[in-house]
């Protein structure tokens, strides 16, 4: 599957653009600030229906406007789809395929795969858990409906069960083994599959950061979960005495995290800019093709300003490596236009190269 052509209107500050793009290698260049990762920013949300840089709707359509537009047009297997998403300063947001609502915006996550690697990215490693957890999150509800409605349902229990515990009466130890019975159903399921997602990037992941940085250092992941102790409903039975006095659930899914060590020591203390950032692409790269298994087709892959703190040779075998491992459509953006150009054309005959100046773009030929 891959994204044919692209229109806009209001979309931050994007004003208005129409591109058609290669199915295979296309390079944005600009200053900073004049809007290459608003691009990438639209295609992922044609996609996850959100930015990929966790900023509020309220901040997708440009200054002054009442609604921003995207469309894209796909194709995949000969056939073209048409997704159309629409996000109003009223709060109100629509998404449709072929001209159809979806009846539940969920309903078309993972319809179009897609992974981004950008600057942001190392959020990953210097913030708190909750970041590793939404990249599981993001990871397994594009290959799994069913992890997606877990989530969900989990989330809203353990809201639910929070404010009973935060309630100034004391809560009901009837109502509170119900929520617990729906959490063990959900938090059972989403434990088993976040360990296999662990077991299986860091098989790649090793794989990645080996052919990137010459086998130099040896990097791993580990899955940190309370449910390592047991079943979740054991452990929220341990510890009612405990969250009813700290009211609210102490133990749970909600707390799990990734630990990535490089040589045995903690990544985030123990390795320098360009190593860290080398094993983010590493990582990234391990997800595109644990969902390109599942999908039986390549994600689209957005790489934001990717070459910053990486050496020519990382930069070289990291283009030389998506573009022909079957990756599938790329897009790249640079701010320096000679770098990325003599390094696709090399590769891709057939890639687009496009400009941006002040949200407006123009294909270079």
């Amino acid at each position: 599957m891959h994204i044919k052509r692209l229109i806009l209107s209001n979309f931050k500050n994007i004003a208005s653009a129409d591109l058609t793009f290669s199915d295979r290698i296309n390079c944005i260049c600009g200053d900073n600030g004049e809007g290459k990762t608003n691009l990438l920013d639209a295609i992922h949300y044609l996609s996850m229906t959100k930015s990929f840089l966790q900023s509020s709707d309220r901040f997708t359509y440009s200054y002054g406007a009442s609604e921003a537009t995207l469309c894209g047009v796909y194709e995949k297997d000969g056939y073209e789809d048409k997704i159309a998403i629409s996000v109003r300063n009223t709060g109100e947001k629509l998404v449709k395929k072929n001209d159809k609502n979806y009846p539940r915006i969920s309903e078309h996550i993972g319809y179009i795969p897609i992974v981004v690697i950008s600057p942001s990215d190392t959020s990953l490693i210097h913030d708190s858990g909750e970041e590793r957890r939404r990249f599981m999150n993001v990871v397994l509800s594009q290959t799994d409906p069913q992890y997606l409605r877990a989530m969900q349902s989990y989330n809203r229990v353990l809201a639910q069960r929070n404010k009973l515990l935060k309630s100034d009466v004391a809560p009901s130890k009837i109502l509170l083994e119900a929520f617990s019975a729906q959490l063990q159903r959900d938090g059972d399921y989403i434990f088993r599959k976040r360990g296999e997602l662990a077991r299986e990037l860091e098989g790649m992941t090793t794989r990645f950061y080996s052919m990137l940085s010459d086998g130099k250092e040896s990097v791993s992941l580990e899955y940190s979960s309370d449910l390592k102790k047991g079943t979740m409903g054991e452990l929220l039975d341990a510890s009612y005495q405990r969250d009813v006095i700290l009211k609210y659930t102490s133990v749970g899914i909600q707390r799990d995290d990734y630990d990535f060590n490089m040589n045995g020591y903690p990544i985030k203390k123990c390795s320098s800019q360009g190593q860290q950032k080398t094993f983010l692409i590493a990582l990234k790269l391990a997800q595109l093709t644990m969902m390109r298994q599942r999908y039986g087709f390549s994600p689209i892959l957005l790489l934001d300003d990717v070459f910053d703190k990486l050496d020519m040779r990382r930069v070289e075998q990291l283009i030389n490596m998506v573009s022909k491992e079957g990756f599938g459509q790329l897009f790249v953006t640079d701010s320096n236009k000679v770098r990325v150009s003599d390094l696709v054309r090399k590769l891709d005959s057939e890639s687009k190269f496009f400009t941006v100046t002040k949200g407006v773009f123009s294909e270079i030929k």
